[in-house]
């Protein structure tokens, strides 16, 4: 990451700010006229909040060209949207997230959902720094030449 362009850092910074929009608004841990959350938010939440949103950007930095021929590898789009999907359920309100009042209704959502969002949160978390760490590890190595026959 130390030989990225300002343009990358733009755009981890951009994917930073913009991940934790996506994330913080509508789950309210960024206070807003929009959403509010009956239930507080835990402390952990922003803390996860914040690793999830620079882990984004970062990974999202990955994915502009640097002028070289670039491989944008699928698997690797994959675990990046699974992670930000972890933590969004991880970071979200129990009780307003309508997929699980429908499937655990309201005392399931507090009972059996909330205590599982930490870990939702840490294999959120776990997922995008094992996509970046693969996307920068593939962006370092070379491209070995095939011989002709």
């Amino acid at each position: 990451m130390r030989h990225w362009s300002p343009r990358r850092w733009l755009a981890a910074a951009a994917g930073t700010a913009l991940a934790a929009l996506l994330l913080g608004l509508p789950t309210a841990l960024i206070p807003n006229p929009v959403f509010g959350r009956p239930i507080e938010a835990p402390a952990w939440s922003y803390p996860a909040l914040l690793v999830t949103a620079v882990l984004s950007g970062l990974l999202l930095a990955t994915y502009v060209r640097e002028g070289a021929k670039e491989d944008v590898a699928q698997a690797d789009a994959k675990r990046f949207t699974l992670g930000g999907l972890l933590a969004f359920f991880a970071i979200g309100c129990p009780t307003c997230n309508k997929l699980v009042l429908i499937a655990l209704g309201t005392s399931g959502a507090i009972t059996w959902f909330e205590p599982v969002q930490p870990s939702l949160a840490i294999g959120g978390i776990a997922i995008l720094g094992y996509a970046l760490r693969r996307r920068l590890q593939t962006e370092a190595s070379c491209e070995v030449p095939t011989a002709r026959v």
